[in-house]
């Protein structure tokens, strides 16, 4: 398939880009490959394969969402910056 400037400049326009016209020539040409790699594609007998919806047989495990306090305050502490006994300190946002 070739690809012309005008629909360059309409795939660009979608996708909403900007392309220098320095850049088309090149442009052109990497869509011109990847769609003719496109056509091999189309080319290759898939009857009687089923569609893939995953690239594994895996599925996800789910852990029940379980809320624990598993850090102390004291460790909570430790590494801030500025801090009080019981509250990490922090620059006042809203006036």
């Amino acid at each position: 398939m070739n690809i012309d400037s005008e629909t360059l400049n309409k795939i660009a326009h979608l996708a909403r880009l900007e392309i220098k016209p320095e850049e088309q020539q090149a442009l052109m040409s990497s869509l011109e490959n990847v769609l003719s790699w496109m056509e091999q594609l189309n080319e290759v007998d898939t009857t009687g394969i089923a569609p893939l919806t995953h690239i594994t047989g895996e599925s996800n495990r789910w852990r029940e969402d379980v809320a624990l306090n598993t850090l102390s305050r004291k460790e909570a502490l430790q590494n801030a910056p500025s801090k009080t006994d019981t509250y990490m300190m922090v620059p006042k946002v809203i006036e």
